[in-house]
């Protein structure tokens, strides 16, 4: 889900940054070009291209020990999402769930019917807390504590979103203030209570050990990339091996030098309804191209096609 040498990469000055979402199944080499439908906006504007959505779920690779808060990647992923989602309030920051949203109120207040300008959500406000405690910043997450508090309406409840335009007095839409989304969000509130408590521990108290070990502490990284049919891979860094995982059981018919030789490497079933196969690619250097084909044994048919892994960055 990591995009980059995109437009964006260069409007925003950035090597990279995390995606929303992507297809399921892109043409060759295209996940990131490919359109994705995008809800509560018209007909007529409801497709994005996949490197064009943003949203701040990325945080969720910090708040579960996936990713240092000061990992490149993240640091990146954030300006982007700055760039485009965050809105001041008189009391402090929110952030929209992605760019071009449209589930919220209409530009004039009108309530949302379908579509809609998608608002700021305060529990964003609070998972944006956590993020700056792990980066070591307690202050800005005490701060952004105290700025989901004064979302709430005057009977301590937070809502859904909050409006986050110019005031408009007739609808009782105020900058800063709950919108006419649902109220309370009860996911807002327990985001709330578990930011308290972090705050009171001194760390993200919800934050599973296991990966922490596993991915910060000992940096443990796979031996192996992973091709499907719906994640055709174009390259492979050199030192790793590619496993081929199928949904039924295949031959792969392989080559590293243009078909001179050529290997057969068995599918064997995993248990969970996908075959997968290992090419001893790991000691092929940068420039070589891994081709290979299927045979289908139990239609007792050639794919007919080639597939082309290039071994490099």
């Amino acid at each position: 889900m990591y995009a980059s040498a995109t437009d964006w990469c260069q409007k925003f000055d950035v090597e990279g940054y995390y995606l929303r979402i992507a297809s399921a199944n892109p043409a060759r080499g295209e996940r990131f070009q490919n359109f994705v439908h995008v809800k509560n906006v018209a007909a007529a504007e409801d497709a994005r291209q996949a490197r064009h959505l943003v949203s701040p779920d990325a945080l969720a690779f910090v708040r579960f020990g996936l990713r240092d808060a000061n990992d490149p990647r993240m640091l990146g992923t954030l300006k982007v999402i700055d760039s485009l989602l965050k809105v001041e309030t008189p009391t402090g920051p929110s952030w929209h769930r992605y760019n071009d949203d449209g589930y919220g109120e209409h530009k004039d207040g009108a309530p949302f019917d379908g579509t809609g300008i998608g608002r700021a959500w305060p529990l964003l406000t609070g998972e944006r807390a956590h993020y700056e405690l792990l980066a070591h910043r307690a202050d800005c997450a005490k701060a952004l504590l105290a700025t989901m508090e004064s979302f709430a309406n005057e009977g301590g409840l937070i809502p859904e979103q909050i409006w986050d335009s110019g005031d408009l007095p007739k609808r009782n839409l105020v900058l800063g203030k709950p919108s006419g989304s649902a109220m309370p969000l009860v996911w807002a509130h327990a985001e709330y209570l578990k930011l308290r408590r972090s705050l009171a521990d001194g760390r993200v108290f919800d934050m599973p050990p296991q990966t922490v070990r596993r991915y910060l502490i000992d940096k443990t990284v796979s031996p192996r990339l992973v091709w499907r049919f719906n994640h055709e891979l174009r390259s492979l860094p050199a030192g790793k091996s590619l496993r081929v995982e199928t949904l039924a059981p295949a031959m792969i018919h392989w080559t590293f030098n243009g078909w001179k030789t050529q290997d057969n490497a068995k599918s064997r079933d995993v248990g969970l309804g996908i075959h997968v196969a290992d090419l001893a690619t790991e000691l092929l250097p940068d420039g070589a191209e891994v081709k290979f084909t299927f045979y289908w044994p139990d239609a007792g048919d050639w794919e007919g096609t080639d597939f082309v892994v290039r071994i490099g960055p």
